[in-house]
Parts: C-alpha cells; sequence; structure tokens
C-alpha cells in the first residue's frame, strides 16, 4: 500500500503539519545523553521507526531532525510534537472525551508530566531517572486523540508508550491495557533492552510512570515514614506510641521517589541528612515544602543535626553534595548515625542514576556524554568506597538498610563480591537487609497493607479533604497497630502538606481496608458529595511486584525469582474490569530484576463500579497475601486464615503446611551425607 492509502486507512493519526519547534525554558532539568550502542543499520532502523508515527509529507522535514536527536540525546523523542502550553492535570472537566474514564487519564497523564512533578518532562521521564509516560511527544499526541474518542466498550492498548490502537469490548472490560519494557528471555538484561528502547521499540515504564498513575513524592512518603517508624521501633527501641524524636537518619537522593524521604524523617519525629548533587532537585524540594534546610558542607550538616536532635526536634537537612563524602566525614569523625539508607538511581548507575564520588553533576553530565567508559570505572571506584564507608558505619553501630534501588547488587556488579552473603553470587542474598526483608515486608505487606492511592480528578482541594475524612471513619485504629497508624497518618494528612500536582492521596490500607474506602468513595461521587476519583496504588505493594532485591526479597522458599504473581495480579485485574491494568518490566531495581503490575479504577459512581471493587479491590491485595503464606511468612499465614473464615463458601485459599526444620536436617544428614 501506499503512504496515501495507509492514511486514508486510519481514522485517528497525526495530523500532516508540521509544528513549529519548542522553545526549551531554562532551569528545567534535561534528562543526560544515553549510552548509543547502535550500529549503523541500527541507527537508521531508529530513524526510520520513528518516522512512523508523521505522514509522508514531513518525512523530508523531520528524518535529519530524528537522527540528530538519537546522536545527541541516545533517543528520539520527536521535541516538535510537544504541547506548546503548559502540560498539567486539570479539572477533568477541562478535557474532551466520549466517556468520564478517557478523560479521567488524560489528567493522570498530564500530571505526570507537570514540570512541577517530572524528573524530565522534555524527554517524558517522571522519575527514577529512565521512568517514561511513553517514549516520544507523537505517542503522547496519539495517545490523547485516541483517549478523546475512547467510549465505554473499547480498550485502547498501549506497548511500552505505543497506542496499538482501540478495540471493541464491553462496559466492564479494561479502558486501557499497558505493558513496558517486557523483554523475551534471552534479551532480558539491560544491554539489549537499550537497544530496542533507542530503536523505538521499547520504554521503560519504571513503575508507576509508564502506567500514569505517579502523584508526585507523595506517592511513596506513607511507606518511607512506615519504613523508618518501624526501623526504630524494630531496631533502635522506639516505643510503639513513640516517634524518632532525637534519633538521625541519613541517605541519598531528592529526586522523584527519593525526594519523599526529608518529609517522612519531620513526620516521624526524627532528623534527617539527605545528600544530592543535583542543586535543582535540591531546589524543587525545598520550594515545596519538602526538605526544611540546607547544606554545603558535611560538617555544617551533622553540627546542624545534632542542634536538633538534642533538642528533639524534628528536622530534615539537604546536604548538596555527595553521599559518599558525608559518610567518609561521619567516619573519619567517628559520628554515630542511627538509620543509614540511599536512594539514588541505582538500578541504572551507569546511565546517570549514581553520581561517582569527585564528579560534580554537571561533570558527571559532561562525563556521560563524551567519556562514559571513564564514567563507569568511576562508578565502580564510587561504588566500592560507599560500600566500605557503610561497612564501618555497621559495625560502629548503625543500622543501614537498602531501600529498594539497587544498591547492594550495584555494589555486587561493581566488583565487590563480599557484599553477598556466600561470597560468590547473589543467590542467597546480601549481608545488609533490604527494607522489605527486616521492616516493610512483616510488618505491612504480609498483612496485606500497601500503598493505596487516590486522585480527585475534579482538580478541588475540598473534595480531597472529604475524602481524608471519608477514609479515617473507615479505618478501626484499635483493629491492629497498623491501622492506628494508618489513622494518624490521614488525620495528620492536610496539616502535612503532601499534595505535588494533582489532588492525590497516599494511605497504606489492608484488602478489606481499601475495598470499603473505596466503596465509600465510589458512593460520595454517587450523591454529588464529590466528583469523579481515580483509584490506584503504587506497584511497589503486596502482591503488585515480583523483584528479589526488593518486593519479594522476604520469599524464602525459593521462589523468589518467579514472576508468577506480579503477572496473574494483572491478569486478574483484567478479567475483574479494573479500568487500567499495566504489567513492566524492570522497575526500581533495572531490566530483568523485577516484574511489576497495577491498576487504574476510575469511580464514576456507577452501580458497575461497586461490583467491580469488591471483586477486583480484594484480589488486587490478597494474590500477594496468598504467595506471600505459601512461602510459610507467619504474618500472611495467619491473615489468610482469617480470610478464608470470612469468606467460607465463596474464597479459599490453600495454605502451608510447615515442616519441622529438625526432621529435614535428620533426613539431610542421614541421606546426602
Amino acid at each position: 500500500m501506499t503512504n496515501k492509502e495507509i492514511g486514508a486507512a486510519m481514522t485517528i493519526k497525526l495530523d500532516p503539519v508540521l509544528p513549529e519547534y519548542p522553545v526549551f525554558k531554562e532551569g528545567i532539568r534535561r534528562a543526560p545523553m544515553r549510552d548509543l550502542t547502535l550500529s549503523d543499520h541500527e541507527k537508521k532502523l531508529a530513524v526510520k521507526n520513528a518516522l512512523r508515527y508523521v505522514p509522508e509529507e514531513l518525512h523530508e522535514a523531520l528524518a535529519p531532525e530524528f537522527m540528530e536527536e538519537l546522536l545527541t540525546r541516545g533517543r528520539i523523542y520527536g521535541y516538535r510534537f510537544m504541547p506548546k502550553e503548559r502540560i498539567y492535570g486539570k479539572p477533568i472537566d477541562e478535557y474532551k472525551g466520549n466517556c468520564v474514564q478517557g478523560k479521567a487519564f488524560q489528567v493522570m497523564i498530564d500530571n505526570n508530566l507537570n514540570h512541577d512533578v517530572a524528573l524530565y518532562p522534555y524527554e517524558l521521564v517522571t522519575y527514577g531517572e529512565t521512568g517514561q509516560v511513553c517514549q516520544n511527544w507523537m505517542q503522547y499526541q496519539l495517545l490523547k486523540k485516541y483517549l478523546e474518542v475512547l467510549t465505554d466498550e473499547q480498550t485502547l492498548v498501549v506497548m511500552s508508550g505505543h497506542p496499538l490502537g482501540l478495540f471493541h469490548s464491553h462496559k466492564q472490560a479494561p479502558r486501557v491495557v499497558i505493558t513496558n519494557g517486557l523483554m523475551v528471555g534471552e534479551g532480558d538484561n539491560p544491554e539489549t533492552w537499550a537497544k530496542a528502547t533507542a530503536m523505538g521499540c521499547s520504554s521503560y515504564g519504571q513503575m508507576t510512570a509508564g502506567g500514569w498513575m505517579y502523584i508526585g513524592p507523595q506517592g511513596i512518603v506513607h511507606g518511607t515514614f512506615n519504613t523508618i517508624l518501624n526501623a526504630g521501633r524494630k531496631f533502635l527501641g522506639v516505643p510503639a506510641e513513640g516517634n524518632l524524636a532525637g534519633h538521625l537518619f541519613v541517605t541519598s537522593g531528592l529526586g522523584g521517589m527519593s525526594g519523599a524521604q526529608p518529609k517522612a524523617i519531620e513526620i516521624a519525629g526524627g532528623v534527617g541528612i539527605i545528600a544530592e548533587v543535583d542543586s535543582s532537585r535540591i531546589e524543587t524540594r525545598h520550594s515545596q515544602g519538602w526538605v526544611k534546610m540546607i547544606c554545603e558542607s558535611p560538617e555544617e550538616a551533622f553540627r546542624t543535626a545534632r542542634t536538633y536532635m538534642d533538642r528533639k526536634e524534628p528536622m530534615s537537612i539537604a546536604f548538596h553534595g555527595n553521599i559518599v563524602d558525608l559518610l567518609e566525614y561521619a567516619v573519619n569523625n567517628n559520628i554515630h548515625i542511627d538509620l543509614l539508607s540511599d536512594q539514588t538511581s541505582c538500578h541504572v548507575p551507569y546511565d546517570g542514576g549514581y553520581c561517582p564520588q569527585g564528579l560534580t553533576f554537571e561533570e558527571r553530565t559532561e562525563m556521560l556524554d563524551h567519556d562514559h567508559e571513564k564514567f563507569c570505572e568511576l562508578v565502580n571506584r564510587s561504588l566500592t568506597t560507599h560500600f566500605h564507608m557503610i561497612r564501618t558505619l555497621v559495625e560502629r553501630g548503625s543500622y543501614f538498610f537498602d531501600y529498594g534501588n539497587a544498591f547492594m547488587k550495584a555494589v555486587f556488579d561493581a566488583g565487590n563480591k563480599e557484599i553477598s552473603k556466600n561470597g560468590v553470587d547473589t543467590s542467597e542474598g546480601f549481608i545488609f537487609p533490604s527494607y522489605v526483608e527486616d521492616i516493610l515486608g512483616p510488618e505491612l505487606f504480609d498483612y496485606g497493607y500497601g500503598p493505596f492511592r487516590w486522585c480527585c480528578l475534579s482538580g478541588k482541594h475540598e473534595d480531597l479533604i472529604k475524602t481524608d475524612h471519608a477514609a479515617m471513619e473507615i479505618i478501626d485504629p484499635n483493629r491492629r497497630f497498623q491501622d492506628r497508624d494508618n489513622w494518624i497518618w490521614i488525620r495528620d494528612a492536610e496539616k502535612n502538606q503532601l499534595v505535588v500536582g494533582t489532588q492525590c492521596r497516599i494511605l497504606y490500607q489492608d484488602a478489606l481496608g481499601r475495598r470499603d474506602i473505596a466503596l465509600k468513595f465510589n458512593e460520595m461521587v454517587r450523591n454529588g458529595e464529590i466528583g469523579p476519583v481515580m483509584l490506584g496504588r503504587d506497584h511497589h505493594d503486596t502482591g503488585g511486584t515480583d523483584s528479589p532485591y526488593r518486593e519479594t526479597s522476604n520469599i524464602y522458599d525459593g521462589s523468589n525469582f518467579t514472576a508468577d504473581m506480579a503477572t496473574h495480579c494483572y491478569a486478574g485485574n483484567a478479567a475483574r474490569g479494573m479500568t487500567l491494568v499495566a504489567l513492566h518490566n524492570g522497575g526500581g531495581t533495572g531490566i530483568g530484576k523485577a516484574i511489576n503490575g497495577g491498576f487504574g479504577l476510575v469511580l464514576d459512581g456507577s452501580e458497575l463500579t461497586d461490583q467491580i471493587i469488591r471483586e477486583a479491590i480484594p484480589w488486587d491485595t490478597m494474590v500477594g497475601v496468598s504467595r506471600r503464606s505459601w512461602a510459610r511468612n507467619e504474618h500472611s499465614i495467619a491473615t489468610v486464615a482469617e480470610y478464608n473464615k470470612k469468606f467460607a463458601g465463596s474464597d479459599a485459599i490453600t495454605m502451608p503446611y510447615i515442616a519441622d526444620d529438625e526432621l529435614i536436617e535428620r533426613v539431610f544428614n542421614n541421606t546426602c551425607k
């Protein structure tokens, strides 16, 4: 077929008009040059692939432009097709659409690309250094066109940002199905994926970026609060009713996820020092009220921290510099750190996610562009020093936990095999725990508590306050300590000023808590008390992600590398009618190291949505609790037993019989030795 015939055969397509080239604003963060390893044939293919989106009349003008983008940015972003007006999550009624769901997802996409929210908005990166809404601006424009005409009997299929098209379905089917970065086993590695991405064939959705459900640093702040507060309870002797007053938390990163750390430590009552090399990220978090003070030297940072620790007053301090310099100062000056972690983007340490000691942020970006091999050497050297500093501090009494950013795996890959338990490989884990192993897994995920979230699509702050109060009414603070913590969290949410971008909220809840809150919200929409609500969660949840270095690091039955749970969670949510279902490769730990899934459910007040809530919300959580129970996690076994009793006759979950360790040891010794 000719291009003219192809164009005539499509009803939804880009117009044959060359948009004006955009003006890039000063002060907006830009993604660094991505590592470009394509052959000459593959570079030609990348341009050819990008031109698939635009009518033939524009090819002559765009082909050299796309090739230039590829060679200077490492990717083709199609900047010319970027909207000229400000992108932000507008009130839902300001969007075109044939159904509330189509308009709702336009709100969420634009919120993810809001300059106040996104890490590299011009490159469509929401957070995590590489997590994109979609690959390029041609895809963005097509997605908006499809969502404007989507009906409640169609499904939009999106493959790594590419809108494959609309397909006839039915009212209870998902309106949007998304996958990102999925690779066939043999090619499920960063190198093959990077080639595919540079050619315009794959995309890193991170977790909630490519599923359009990111809500700024608020999306992780409750989990961070839970992590550090429960770390204090388990390892510092903080009483159940107490907080972290007088205790010091040191970490790094003030990006999309890590930017939640200073706010979380303040809410927990402690003092935090957060190292960050990028001054623009510090300024963003400082202007948004997510970090209180800025210090330019380790000495000033620790001196200031000591002042507030002695007063037992909460304080967050951004140290403008490298975390390794900060830790070296602590080691050399014998400064005690109670809680220690790291949240740099170590799932992509060689793509700019980790800045080596000795380089400024600007030097890091320059070296990424012009001497990538040398940059990788410096990353390995810095990770090694970083590891040695942590090990020394732990020997002196600090509690260190890997905060799910693939830090320990990056240290291992840098040549430090001694960070693994067996000193050979990572099959038995690492000498330091993942935060899921020690804290979030046994204390929250095993019961089903995870990062439930919602966005008020009206854009009205008063709607958000009404949902806060409604959620508070549902939670029984006397049921478990987790419920008490969560009740206090939502009670104080408005006071803690958590919103960045669209009017959204994060609240850890278990399966039935999520169900009941969702039903209440849908009733409020039906009664006209609030506008439509987008319900969702972080993919980082009880059952959303299989990742041996993070979400399933407390799975000890040998199944921590299997990806059945996340896949079934995704399929089950689709079968039960979630409005959007997403399945991604990579997440916060890197390509080949995680499979993760999430959902979006538009609360429109309908009876059908009530039915979906009752069927889908408990499944979304209990699939994870059930898998954790089968792995013999004690709290999950108890939770499943309670669930089986409550839903006898409708649900029935398989539970494990427990083998005696002495029996296994005796049989092994008698048979194998």
